[in-house]
């Protein structure tokens, strides 16, 4: 017999499902194909798998998660992101184990040990804090009406009454944390209760930059519009904004739409069309420089955006230079009528959620946010922070940017952060007045301001807006708000999706 762990792989799904109804006989329901797919695209070294004579045998499937964002209340659904596993978070502090199973044929080989050696492995390589699951009682039916879960589990615990998972977590150097009650929908079995188990890495070191804590503090650029003598005075004033954030311990550093603009003075003699595209060979060197200073600064910085030329179409994009070095991008999907006809800029086709040391944010530009459609997709993929540099020539304009930002945060219970350009650029054509104001906009619920904004920049003035927002508040409202629009929506009517290309 031959026997061996090793990473889950897509083509081992119809020996894992087979499996999977043979451990779950009698109980009902296996992971779909998507499922599993979805589970090794974004974390493939969590799924385990167990082969015996080239036969899946036994399967393992987790997850990290940033706990505190969740806490000890959690629900399977919860923790799980119901079931779509967008509460991953690769710079998150614990591994959950969201499934173990063992075929029946197989059980006597305590297959089920090996898996949890190689998550203890994995946990120790990745530095996380500890291993957590929310283990089911199955056995609990036979003595609910004598005993209550406590003096179950403690009964388990003196060896008194076996349980098939909650003996084997016991025996795996798990401690019990705490009863979970509503923890599992449809667990007759467990009653539904679950028993919070952690395994803790005591060679784990808190990870320079983790989330200490759930605030977050946002740094916004309200940029003036101003001649540049060249790419140096440039890089000197970006360098200003982001010390000066920077210095004030700001965890994000936001600038707006197409702030590069004032390069284009240099190209004023061309049309628009061509000038954009002369402007756009600059991209990557303010990119790079920018990146330096996410570096320097300990300080992850949205460089507004600015056009890239690739493959003979213009893009309007957004980069994240992440403070440890990482480089993120957004493509603004949504072009409005002016950017089509001055500049023939193409609309991106993307639309995630990016992970970042604070958590899962999304980026939008401006006339992005107009569109209810795109938060909401990032909304489902766990975004809690939403960040939209824009560039508003008049004051209609910022309004409509202003209120639809507002919107986003109401529906889809997140925080919106908007940063635009001020002043005036009149030796650039189509770029000449500008109209902005800064803010942080939040949910609106009696743990939030009254008026649902957490702070705003004085108009059309160049300066800084600073604000901390606690996203704990956000899980306190999913759960216990007046209203609760995510959860609360009438999935059986309707549903939002990306088509797939």
């Amino acid at each position: 017999m031959e026997v061996t762990v090793r990473q889950l792989q897509s083509d081992d799904y119809a020996g894992l499902r087979a499996a999977m109804i043979e451990a779950y006989d009698g109980i009902g329901g296996v992971w779909r194909e998507a499922n599993i797919d979805k589970l090794l695209d974004i974390f493939p070294e969590g799924q385990f798998c167990v082969e015996v004579d080239g036969k899946v045998a036994a399967c393992a499937l987790s997850i990290i998660v940033q706990y505190e964002l969740f806490g000890d209340e959690h629900t399977y659904e919860e923790i799980t992101g119901n079931y779509t596993f967008d509460t991953h978070f690769d710079d998150g502090d614990v591994l959950y184990g969201i499934e173990v199973f063992v075929h029946p044929d197989y059980r006597q080989l305590r297959l089920a040990r090996r898996l949890y050696d190689a998550r203890k492995e994995l946990c120790e390589n990745l530095n996380l804090r500890e291993i957590m699951v929310g283990g089911r009682i199955p056995n609990y039916h036979l003595y609910s009406e004598q005993l209550s879960p406590k003096q179950y589990i403690e009964k388990v615990k003196a060896k008194e009454i076996y349980d098939p998972v909650l003996s084997f977590q016991l025996s795996n150097d798990f401690h019990v944390a705490k009863i979970l009650t509503n923890y599992l929908r449809g667990d007759k079995q467990s009653h539904e209760y679950a028993v919070l188990l952690e395994w803790n890495n005591i060679y784990y070191s808190r990870k320079k930059n983790a989330l200490s804590d759930s605030i977050i503090r946002i740094g916004l650029v309200q940029w003036q519009m101003r001649p540049f003598a060249d790419m140096d005075k440039f890089f000197e004033q970006v360098e200003f904004f982001v010390d000066v954030l920077s210095e004030y311990k700001s965890d994000f550093a936001v600038f707006p739409e197409f702030f590069n603009s004032p390069l284009l003075a240099e190209f004023n003699h061309l049309s628009e069309y061509e000038a954009m595209r002369e402007l756009a060979k600059k991209t990557e060197e303010i990119r790079k420089k920018i990146a330096e200073y996410a570096i320097a600064y300990n300080v992850n910085i949205i460089a507004g955006s600015m056009p890239v030329v690739e493959g003979g179409h213009l893009y309007n994009v957004a980069y994240l230079c992440h403070r440890n070095g990482k480089m993120s991008e957004y493509r603004k999907i949504h072009i409005t009528p002016n950017e089509t006809k001055y500049y023939g800029i193409t609309g991106g086709d993307k639309i995630s959620v990016i992970n970042t040391d604070c958590g899962k944010i999304g980026i939008l530009i401006c006339y992005d946010v107009e569109f209810p459609e795109l938060s909401r997709l990032l909304a489902l993929q766990g975004m809690k922070l939403l960040f939209v540099p824009y560039l508003t020539d008049t004051q209609n304009a910022y309004i409509r940017v202003r209120h639809c930002a507002m919107a986003r945060a109401i529906e889809n219970e997140c925080f919106v952060a908007i940063a635009g350009c001020v002043g005036n650029l009149p030796g650039v054509n189509n770029m000449d007045i500008q109209f902005g104001q800064a803010a942080v906009f939040t949910p609106s619920d009696f743990a939030f301001p009254m008026n649902a904004i957490k702070a705003e920049a004085t108009p059309n003035t160049e300066m800084t807006l600073i604000a901390d927002v606690d996203l704990n508040l956000l899980k306190e409202l999913h759960h216990y708000g007046s209203v609760r629009t995510m959860t609360d929506r009438r999935t059986d009517l309707y549903e939002v999706s990306m088509r797939k290309k």
